[in-house]
């Protein structure tokens, strides 16, 4: 099931990417992550992790998933964000979500959010959403328990070695499972 493009309110259209939008979502993603393009909001992962977040192939492949879509969030024809939808079976993966720095912090990632979890619910009637965070990202964690998130306790490590995750800046990176119900 493909997303048509749908206005909602906020002036915000949501979307499936497509292979034209690669390396616009590629340079989304980094700037919303590392570097210092980054620190202008408040998601960036630049004091824990250096290098790449993404690369074109990662976002490509997220496209190209039969299970999976990459929904993209444009404003008056600009991409402003972004995210993943992946189904699983009984639950969904809620994951590459990337907001441009600057409109970082004024309810952007709460009108998100909550049109993925409908998006899922929808197209695949799934009753959960997954996630997994960074477990150091006790902000980001904090804000997702306000939209609903619970954390499991349940972990899984950081893919160290790997540079197509990142340089991890200090050894105690690990990914925390979040759960909601969808309802």
């Amino acid at each position: 099931m493909t997303l048509a493009p749908r206005p909602t309110t906020g002036g915000l259209t949501f979307r499936d990417a497509t292979a034209t939008d690669v390396d616009v979502l590629v340079r989304l993603i980094e700037s919303a992550y590392r570097g210092d393009s980054s620190r202008a909001g408040w998601t960036t992962e630049a004091d824990i992790l250096q290098g790449q977040r993404t690369d074109a192939q990662g976002v490509v492949d997220v496209i190209e998933s039969p299970d999976s879509r990459l929904l993209t969030v444009e404003r008056d024809g600009t991409v402003v964000a972004c995210c993943q939808l992946e189904h699983r079976g009984d639950h969904a993966y809620f994951g590459m979500f990337a907001v441009s720095p600057a409109l970082q912090g004024a309810g952007l990632g709460k009108v998100i959010i909550a049109e993925a979890e409908r998006t899922a619910r929808e197209a695949w009637g799934v009753r959960e959403m997954h996630m997994t965070v960074i477990s150091v990202r006790e902000d980001l964690i904090a804000w997702y328990e306000r939209r609903g998130y619970r954390r499991t306790g349940k972990m899984t490590p950081f893919p160290y070695g790997d540079e197509r995750f990142g340089i991890p800046q200090r050894d105690d990176l690990r990914f925390e499972l979040l759960v909601k119900p969808l309802g």
